[in-house]
């Protein structure tokens, strides 16, 4: 019953009391003829001995009962209204039942627990740059990282290349705010992934990684990182996957064309600049993305992506190995077929039935290109049997689907002429 009705419910009663007290004037006699019962009654001396009251007690107690539920089944008492009156004591009763409680207790305790761990485990990446020969590094841009691993008194930190790029020196930030000196051991601009190792000494806590192949749509995932800076460090937003397998081009050399498409996760979950190298983990504190962009544009909100760990876990372990990641080499430069400027366009000669291709520019000497006799002007068309219309095709190809050592078949044309050419893919040399 709230507060309204209670207000209304005394008014009548106090009306009633004044209906009663009107009353009472005109029934004087009947009143009085009342009184003079109940005392006469008073005056008799009661003779009832104990087992007789015992008897009445209980036969009064049992009518008591009967009419009162008779007056329930009846509705004369209405059960809804007992059950108004009742609410309040009610709904604290359930609030305070155990196994609420309980389910509720041990849910937020557990997600609070394992998101301190990853907040632990979630750093501050400082990429400082001299500004000139007489000056000393300056931080000229804050990110944040994971630290992943610990072994031999080494601590290694995964986070974004491009936090590091350009970097002449690195410094993590841990959460205890100690700062520790970093060493870049590799750097990987397709995926947007580079390798740490500082001084494991001051580090405490490690992220628990988990994996990201059974990820669903709407699963709850929270974001950690240091949004605009070290100002708001270890900062967490929450959120769900919004999608998964998102598909993103990247321009690894600022030339404005993609070169190279990424799978992503993406997110509702609040991404800043800062933000890019931290974690994104699932409700039981698992690390299942590294948080790497988002879309902004003043149109478009809660956007964000992050890279699968399960797709960077084997490009971390070449990192902090190897300094870089293997992957199959050709050695052409090219171009599509509306790049190819016009007054080279005659040496390009293709059936009306060919729509796409890609178009060898350069050859590099010494490459498996130059010692299959590849030659400028050619058009390749297809890669094992797979077409190819652009450089994402042939990379995406030879990055996914091959190895280092292994031949592959190129089908291109020449003066309009098709060929065929075999060649074995190398390592890319720096």
């Amino acid at each position: 019953m709230d507060r309204n009705d209670y207000d209304n419910n005394q008014e009548m009663e106090d009306n009633s009391l004044d209906n009663q007290e009107q009353q009472t004037d005109t029934s004087a006699g009947i009143a009085q003829t009342a009184k003079q019962n109940a005392k006469s009654k008073q005056e008799k001396p009661k003779q009832k001995s104990g087992a007789k009251t015992l008897m009445s007690g209980i036969i009064g107690g049992v009518i008591s009962a009967v009419i009162v539920a008779l007056l329930f089944t009846t509705n004369i008492i209405p059960i809804d209204q007992q059950k108004n009156s009742n609410t309040a004591s009610s709904e604290s009763n359930e609030q305070s039942a155990p196994e609420i409680a309980e389910t509720v207790a041990s849910e937020g305790s557990n997600i609070a627990s394992n998101m301190d761990e990853a907040s632990k485990a979630v750093v501050g990446v400082i990429n400082k740059q001299q500004q000139s020969v007489w000056t000393q590094s300056k931080q000229a841009g804050a990110g944040s990282g994971i630290i992943y691993k610990e072994k031999d008194g080494k601590a290694y930190v995964v986070t974004n290349q491009h936090v590091v790029e350009g970097a002449e020196e690195v410094e993590v930030v841990l959460s205890s705010d100690t700062r520790i000196t970093a060493k870049v051991l590799g750097t990987d601009s397709f995926t947007d992934l580079a390798v740490l190792q500082i001084d494991g000494k001051k580090v405490n806590t490690i992220a628990d990684l988990g994996s990201s192949k059974n990820l669903k749509v709407g699963d709850t995932v929270i974001a950690i990182g240091n949004p605009l800076g070290m100002n708001f460090a270890n900062s967490v937003t929450k959120g769900i996957v919004s999608g998964l397998d998102r598909s993103v081009s990247i321009d690894t050399n600022g030339d404005g064309q993609p070169d190279w498409i990424t799978e992503v996760i993406q997110t509702d979950a609040a991404i800043n600049p800062g933000n890019s190298g931290g974690a994104l983990i699932n409700s039981k504190g698992k690390v299942i993305g590294i948080n790497s962009m988002k879309i902004a544009k003043t149109s478009v909100e809660g956007i964000g992506f992050a890279i699968p760990i399960d797709e960077a876990q084997p490009i971390m372990k070449q990192l902090e190995k190897d300094g870089e990641v293997a992957r199959p080499f050709i050695g052409i430069s090219t171009a599509s077929l509306g790049q190819v400027p016009p007054q080279y366009r005659d040496r390009i000669q293709l059936p009306e039935e060919i729509e796409g291709g890609m178009v060898v520019a350069k050859v590099q000497q010494g490459s498996p290109a130059s010692k299959a006799e590849l030659q400028q002007f050619d058009v390749i068309t297809k890669i094992n049997g797979n077409k190819i219309s652009s450089i994402l095709d042939l990379r995406k190809y030879l990055y996914n689907e091959t190895k280092i050592g292994e031949s592959v078949k190129l089908e291109i044309y020449r003066d309009g002429e098709p060929k065929t050419i075999e060649l074995e893919l190398v390592k890319r040399e720096k």
